[in-house]
């Protein structure tokens, strides 16, 4: 399988995993080869197979530019993120955490729970035309597998010490999921102080590029070192989608 939270990771999920978000970025009975440059990069995703057909046909796909937000009374995101074991794995797109079972996200009335979170090398995402060095997606859904995916920017400072575990013990080839022994992470570590954001209606990032996904796009960045990028970017030179069309769509914005 070649290069993808989500995503992600995101996704998103990916093998953002579309049809189980909790697993890899795809379903693990669809072997269609993917990838992010050449006759199976994205301008041809669409064309793969019927089932990925939204990629070129999708009206409300991501990522986008995110650009002339709408100021909004947004419900903040509540976050309530639980330790769990580090189970990871290079899905041949990403690395990727899956997440134990018992960590949400609510959104005013709609409660979602984290299965998974990835990240992009550059971002996929655009704040008015900036790119930013990385991004994680973390992947959620509700009870009726209604997908929502926040999105933290990262850029490149310091060290980011809550990714240090994950980029100490991420598999440089793909392959199945390991879960490292002893060892537990909470993703709470991964985001801002500061979690106001963007909000839109789009999709999965990678194929099948299944729409009906919420994604809330966090406006504080976290910083990442260049010795962590150029770590991941040695696996992953380019896993970022490029940017889809708004077409029309209402971007809001927290006040």
């Amino acid at each position: 399988m070649k290069r993808y939270c989500i995503a992600f990771a995101f996704v998103v999920v990916t093998a953002l995993t579309i049809h189980s978000p909790a697993q890899d970025v795809q379903d693990a009975n669809d072997h269609t080869k993917w990838s992010y440059h050449g006759e199976v990069g994205p301008d041809h995703w669409g064309d793969l197979k019927a089932e990925y057909s939204v990629c070129k046909t999708g009206k409300e796909q991501s990522p986008i530019d995110i650009r002339d937000p709408k100021k909004a009374d947004l419900q903040p995101i509540h976050f309530d993120y639980k330790s769990t074991p580090l189970k990871i794995i290079n899905n041949g797109h990403t690395i990727q955490v899956n997440y134990a079972p018992g960590s949400f996200i609510t959104v005013g009335d709609k409660h979602y729970e984290l299965k998974q979170f990835h990240f992009h090398h550059p971002s996929e995402e655009r704040i008015n035309g900036q790119l930013y060095d990385m991004v994680v997606h973390l992947v959620h859904a509700d009870s009726d597998g209604k997908l929502a995916v926040v999105a933290v920017l990262l850029k490149k400072g310091s060290a980011n010490r809550a990714l240090d575990e994950i980029w100490m013990h991420f598999p440089k080839v793909a392959g199945e999921e390991q879960q490292i022994a002893g060892l537990q992470i909470n993703a709470t570590a991964l985001l801002p102080h500061a979690t106001a954001y963007y909000t839109y209606d789009g999709s999965l990032t990678t194929p099948p590029c299944t729409e009906g996904v919420t994604w809330l796009v966090l406006k504080t960045p976290r910083v990442i070192s260049t010795e962590q990028i150029d770590s991941f970017a040695k696996i992953f030179p380019n896993n970022a989608r490029p940017i889809q069309p708004v077409n029309g769509r209402v971007v809001k914005e927290s006040r």
